[in-house]
């Protein structure tokens, strides 16, 4: 990937596309553009539907009502030489190297980041996407936060026992304590931690008044209820979803090699598979490591941007980028606004001993939350500070067991 020339041996523009501005996509921009941004022979183009940055660890917040900061993406991309184009991406060719923004415009690019991640999947259930609310996005948070407003009292369920749909139910609870909150899932909340730690978290959940139902599937979403398998049916005054993901399906109609969830299928280095010249980051990608193929979360998400960033750095340099190599934490979950449980995670995601609970384990949820925007300003400054994070050890080694 070192530098093009022209037919006239003069050097030409190297046409770097950052699609998608969520936590990996704007960790790609940000390094991209403080590494070769100020270069006049690379252009970082960042391409995202709003100007400003989704706190998706927030908008649990937001959908309750409570004030959180505005964080604009072209102020934050200042002096770094990445320039953004807001729109929404229509349809991308691989082959052709194009994609098209609201369908009227056609950026062109030498190497793409492919960022475009995951949504709540409303599809598999008949009614969901009628009927209940999501937390897709800012617009999504505040319309259900009209919702919980409005009703005086009344039922609200919440389909999907992961982490997010008990952030989500402990949130509701807590600032509208004469609602009736109801979690259900197949799952009991706090299933992949440790004893201790899940039983922490389903008994703040009744300390809360959240009425938790495990073992059950929502099979479909009626005006003013849930039918479950079986036939029983839950009253509902609202309905918020949160179980299972999709990703977009821009990148199967792009030709590129996705796997059954329609998640970009990538080399050890992030590239796709079919179309070396496309990174892809964050929940849009299948990136498998010693443990299994990653899931998405911001921990995760983060360090696959800046590694697209400083790999498709080395190809510019004539260099062969690295393998990407990533191991898992911890599992913060905030329970309202004064309690949490942390659980410290080997780098396979499976549970250790030790975790926080209570107004400590808050706290170190809300710096975590906190972290990414303050994270970006630094890698303005000094980019090699995004680079750190848990390779995984063992785990994540080449020739690690499957």
């Amino acid at each position: 990937m070192s530098a093009r020339h022209g037919a006239d041996g003069t050097e030409t523009t190297h046409r770097v596309l950052v699609l998608g501005a969520g936590y990996a996509g704007m960790s790609a921009a940000v390094q991209l553009g403080a590494r070769v941004g100020r270069r006049r022979d690379v252009q970082v183009t960042l391409v995202n539907a709003q100007e400003l940055f989704t706190e998706r660890l927030r908008l649990h917040m937001t959908a309750t009502g409570q004030e959180v900061a505005g964080l604009s993406i072209p102020e934050l991309l200042e002096g770094t030489g990445a320039r953004f184009v807001r729109g929404w991406v229509t349809a991308v060719d691989a082959d052709a190297r194009t994609v098209r923004i609201d369908d009227d415009r056609v950026l062109h690019y030498d190497t793409l980041v492919y960022g475009l991640g995951g949504v709540a999947d409303l599809s598999a259930v008949p009614g969901a996407e009628e009927y209940a609310h999501t937390l897709n996005s800012v617009e999504d948070a505040e319309v259900l936060a009209d919702r919980l407003a409005r009703l005086g009292s009344g039922t609200v369920v919440i389909g999907g026992s992961g982490l997010t749909g008990v952030e989500s139910a402990a949130e509701i609870a807590e600032r509208y304590p004469r609602l009736n909150v109801v979690l259900l899932g197949r799952r009991e909340p706090g299933a992949a931690m440790t004893p201790k730690a899940g039983a922490y978290l389903r008994a703040a959940l009744d300390r809360l008044g959240v009425v938790v139902r495990s073992g059950v599937e929502v099979v479909k979403v009626l005006p003013d209820a849930v039918e479950l398998a079986g036939g029983e049916r839950v009253p509902a005054d609202a309905v918020l979803w949160t179980s299972g993901t999709r990703v977009s399906p821009l990148a199967a109609a792009a030709g590129l090699t996705v796997d059954e969830r329609g998640r970009v299928v990538t080399d050890a280095a992030l590239r796709s598979v079919s179309h070396p010249q496309v990174y892809a980051v964050g929940d849009a990608a299948a990136i498998r490591q010693g443990y299994g193929v990653m899931h998405g979360t911001c921990q995760g998400g983060m360090p696959t941007g800046v590694h697209a960033a400083v790999s498709i750095v080395r190809a510019l340099k004539g260099k062969q980028p690295r393998p990407f190599r990533f191991g898992y934490y911890h599992t913060p979950v905030s329970l309202g606004r004064g309690d949490a449980v942390v659980q410290f995670t080997r780098p396979d995601d499976s549970p250790r001993r030790m975790h926080l609970t209570g107004r400590v384990a808050a706290r170190y949820k809300e710096a975590v939350s906190a972290a990414p925007w303050p994270t970006y300003g630094r890698m303005k400054k000094v980019p090699a500070s995004g680079a750190v994070w848990p390779r995984g050890g063992r785990f994540t080694r080449n020739g690690a067991v499957r």
